[in-house]
């Protein structure tokens, strides 16, 4: 078969690296980056990290609003399909890439799959729930990646070419959980294993609004203990615009993004994390890592559920009550799998051609 695959956000190539291994052992993948993540740490440097070959196709598409970024995705990749003539389009995740390749896919009538298929936070005030409705609905082969997945796309009636077959992010991090041991990080930023917070925020939701980003900065600083937070070019250039500098407390360590396996590592020896990242969410859990989650709702319900994940929204006084007495009651389960999600992958796909 010949696959065209489209990503453009640091989670889909981390999605991506593990199925583009299985995958090209026996198909054609053509790859194609659409620029949604541009910056050298959220792009170049987890292909080289995790052996991504290089893009096929790099768009070049960059920041923008929704509508304008989503509308000069479909119109490129458009151009690549028409090209390419494909057997399938793979897509991943949620991101407005998704959304472009899954609608420049359906336009054409071409065979649409969708890794981590079935995700709701029935939050439509999100762009990715909007992003995951639509491009479920467009699928014709939906890649699930937990039985909650599955039971959402049975609620609104999809059944038809519904696969469970785990999650392809606990692939990615048992490949490189050993490499990721090897990280000089810790060193580095003067840290020490379990004795430091580790803490993302890049939600729209959050970084748009200065009141709720002024919370979350005044919580992490009323924490106290060290914080390493690496921060989103989107999100620094609205503490910057919104001068919020100054509630960034003298714990708060700001460094630049990080590459994969130096986030893994932090990740890893956190003693806590406080996150709005889905994916972060998950890979903490897989890394028996508690989590405190900037939002009021999560696509993963299973890591609330099971206990290791508490959602406390924007809140500064329960942000600092989370931080300081969250952790979690009880085990965990197999919820995602127990690896090898990328040949299951592959397998749906031959079987659906």
């Amino acid at each position: 078969m010949k696959i065209v695959t489209v990503v453009g956000a640091r989670p889909q190539f981390i999605k991506c690296a593990p199925l583009s291994k299985e995958l090209s052992r026996e198909h054609d993948e053509i790859l194609v980056h659409t620029g949604q993540h541009y910056d050298h740490n959220m792009s170049s440097l987890f292909f080289e990290e995790l052996g991504i070959p290089k893009p096929d196709y790099n768009l070049g598409i960059g920041s923008g609003n929704q509508g304008e970024q989503t509308g000069r995705m479909i119109a490129e990749i458009e151009k690549v399909l028409l090209k390419e003539s494909p057997d399938a389009v793979l897509v991943y995740g949620d991101t407005n890439s998704t959304l472009a390749g899954a609608l420049a896919a359906s336009k054409l009538h071409i065979k649409l799959a969708h890794v981590e298929a079935g995700l709701r936070s029935f939050d439509k005030t999100m762009p990715e729930e909007i992003n995951r409705i639509l491009t479920d609905h467009c699928s014709d082969l939906l890649l699930a990646p937990t039985k909650t997945a599955v039971t959402n796309l049975g609620a609104e009636g999809i059944k038809e070419g519904v696969r469970l077959v785990g999650d392809v992010m606990l692939d990615a991090l048992m490949q490189n959980l050993v490499a990721a041991e090897k990280s000089s990080v810790l060193r580095k930023l003067g840290l020490r294993e379990k004795d430091y917070l580790l803490a993302t925020v890049h939600r729209q939701s959050n970084t748009d609004d200065a009141k709720n980003l002024a919370s979350i900065l005044e919580a992490f600083a009323e924490i106290g203990g060290n914080i390493v937070f690496p921060v989103h070019p989107r999100t620094m250039k609205f503490i910057r615009q919104n001068g919020l500098e100054r509630r960034c407390g003298k714990n708060v360590s700001l460094v630049e993004p990080l590459g994969y396996l130096d986030f893994l590592a932090l990740e890893k020896n956190a003693k806590k994390i406080l996150t709005d990242s889905g994916g972060i969410q998950k890979e903490a859990y897989m890394l028996k890592v508690p989590c405190i989650t900037l939002r009021d709702n999560t696509e993963w319900v299973e890591t609330v559920e099971d206990g290791w994940n508490i959602l406390v929204g924007t809140d500064k006084k329960r942000i600092v009550e989370a931080a300081t007495g969250f952790n979690p009651a009880s085990g965990q389960r197999n919820v995602f799998g127990e690896g090898g999600s990328s040949r299951k992958i592959v397998e749906c796909l031959m079987a659906f051609d």
